[in-house]
């Protein structure tokens, strides 16, 4: 141990003298209460120690030993249905030890060391393997089957290789390498701020569907893509991110609360379990891994929080999963580096936080993609990052939304107005867009529907001319408006109410398939076309706006997927026979 001895302390910032052999990012143990902490800056001798637990009592002179590894993981099985705080020290066995007062320096390991893990080979003796192959696999929940792979740096022919029950610790494998035997352990360990490495990154050209309308539809994410929620409290930020964790085309999930308010990290604490997952039918904490990092905790360990979660999801990633990260708040790791730079003496950027706030974002972020991993099959994988944003009043320039707009594809920004008036997801079409969209073309067409672009488009283009009519509206009144114009109200009123309007605890409104969207945007398209071709040919704008039909086409969102195409049809002979009613009507 490398040990030194503490100068100052400042909250979470701790300054040893004397620790001439630690390195950068070490993790080390502070006082005698083992208090972990990670060295952040070296100046000689002197190491500025950022510590993940509460400093209160510490005084110059005692004593920190560096363990002199960095901060790292464990990954294995037992990660999926775990609870986690920052550092990755399970929530449900500290309170075994502690009770429900979380003690300083409580040191428990990351996994179970004692349970034993059926493990069932998927390669034999002689078998030549390479770093990132699938050795085996454990079935640990029902959703996930778990694979071992073969250690990073690791080429050679498997010497043995057992079946049956073990524990994490034991070895259930020997490769002979060049530089001789290596074995293999079920269980490994990553330092968190070094990326996994892959064979090669991918284009963003295939949707990560959500069942959201306005995600999936107007501002959509791609495999691997990263994006943006920013939004003021009571937004719905929480419900997006639930109901992406529920039904986004993912096999694993990793949620992390970051510095988030207690009551909020309960509340997802208490519902994860119980929400069910569409997949399996039982509960989504079968392929969740939950970071919980609340606003009472101390500043620093936000970061390893991001980290850790990060770590967690790439690993998963390597066996071949798509995975969808969600971090709840970024603001609030950005509120910690803000604090760290502080008392690190830093020159601060805009509105105190580092200057080096954008980078830091942006090696997170970069963490995201869709790759071939590490092996000799090419396996495809993605990991997608969708980060929280929460600015004070909802205000965008502030510069955590700036930095995070800077590196981010997509941005879906939650609006105040439209949560008051209890539309939700309050996405804002005005303002909100992804850049994947023209690299999403070819696969809409293919998937979807072969004109789904033109059809997202004129949807655009209505609810954009829509804007610019309300001012007009607002300022003389309805009636100044030519029939043509009204009737773009009118249909832009249907996207917006019947189209962008999800609700997330109706069962069959909480998830639109892709069809069941096509569909949708053509009957309230089909309305406006066959409605304009009438006022041209006389008919009244009165009767055109209600007739009954429209009713039939804002209820289709309730419609069970088995009856979609049926009642598309229906509606489509309704509307044109009520067309020509009103038709028939206007001439006499």
């Amino acid at each position: 141990m490398k040990s030194g001895i503490i100068t100052k302390v400042a909250g979470p910032l701790v300054i040893a003298d004397g620790m001439r052999d630690a390195n950068l990012f070490d993790v080390v143990r502070v006082s005698n209460q083992r208090l972990i902490g990670e060295i952040i800056e070296m100046h000689g001798e002197k190491a500025s120690i950022q510590v993940y637990e509460e400093t209160s009592g510490l005084g110059p002179g005692e004593v920190v030993e560096s363990t002199g590894a960095p901060l790292s993981v464990e990954l294995g099985p037992g990660l999926i249905g775990s609870i986690y705080d920052g550092i990755q020290r399970p929530l449900n066995e500290i309170m075994k030890i502690a009770g429900t007062n979380l003690k300083r320096g409580v040191d428990v390991p990351s996994l179970n060391h004692e349970k034993k893990w059926h493990f069932t080979p998927t390669v034999k003796q002689g078998d030549k393997v390479i770093s990132g192959d699938v050795i085996g696999t454990i079935q640990e929940t029902h959703a996930v089957l778990h694979k071992i792979m073969v250690p990073n740096k690791v080429n050679g022919t498997i010497k043995n290789i057992k079946q049956g029950d073990f524990t994490i610790d034991e070895i259930v494998a020997v490769v002979e390498t060049e530089k001789g035997e290596q074995q293999i352990k079920m269980m490994t360990t990553w330092p968190v701020r070094v990326g996994r490495p892959y064979k090669k990154k991918l284009s963003p050209d295939i949707l990560l569907t959500t069942g959201q309308r306005p995600i999936d539809t107007l501002f959509p994410l791609a495999k691997g893509g990263v994006a943006a929620v920013p939004g003021p409290f009571g937004s719905g930020k929480t419900v997006v991110q639930h109901q992406l964790a529920k039904w986004a085309a993912a096999d694993i999930i990793v949620y992390i609360g970051c510095g988030e308010r207690g009551n909020e990290m309960t509340d997802v604490l208490n519902e994860f379990p119980e929400l069910k997952d569409p997949r399996t039918g039982n509960s989504l904490m079968e392929r969740t891994v939950l970071i919980a990092n609340t606003s009472d905790m101390p500043v620093a360990a936000r970061e390893a929080s991001i980290y850790t979660g990060i770590t967690i999801a790439e690993y998963f990633r390597d066996m071949g999963y798509t995975v969808a990260l969600m971090a709840d708040s970024t603001s609030r790791w950005a509120e910690a580096l803000r604090e760290m730079s502080g008392r690190l003496e830093e020159m601060p950027g805009e509105e105190g936080y580092p200057a080096y706030l954008g980078s830091r974002l942006a090696q997170f972020y970069e963490r995201a993609g869709r790759v071939i991993v590490n092996g000799s099959k090419d396996t495809e994988a993605a990991l997608s990052v969708i980060g929280a944003v929460s600015p004070p009043g909802g205000d965008i320039s502030e510069p955590v939304s700036q930095a995070t707009l800077r590196i981010v594809k997509v941005f879906w920004e939650l609006d105040a107005n439209l949560a008051y008036k209890r539309h939700f997801p309050a996405i804002n079409w005005l303002t909100s867009y992804s850049l994947y969209t023209d690299k999403l073309k070819d696969w809409f067409a293919k998937n979807a529907a072969p004109d789904f672009m033109e059809l997202r488009g004129r949807m655009m283009s209505l609810l954009q001319d829509e804007s610019k009519l309300q001012e007009i509206v607002n300022l003389v009144g309805m009636d100044a408006l030519s029939a043509p114009d009204r009737l773009k109200l009118e249909s832009s009123r249907s996207i917006r109410e019947d189209y962008l309007h999800q609700n997330a605890f109706d069962p069959t409104d909480t998830y639109t398939s892709l069809k069941k969207q096509v569909l949708m945007m053509r009957a309230i398209l089909s309305y406006y076309d066959k409605s304009l071709e009438a006022l041209k040919r006389g008919a009244n704008i009165e009767m055109l706006v209600n007739i009954p039909v429209r009713e039939r086409i804002g209820r289709f969102k309730y419609e069970p997927e088995e009856n979609i195409e049926n009642e598309f049809s229906s509606i489509e002979a309704q509307l044109d026979s009520e067309i020509k009613d009103v038709l028939e009507r206007s001439d006499d």
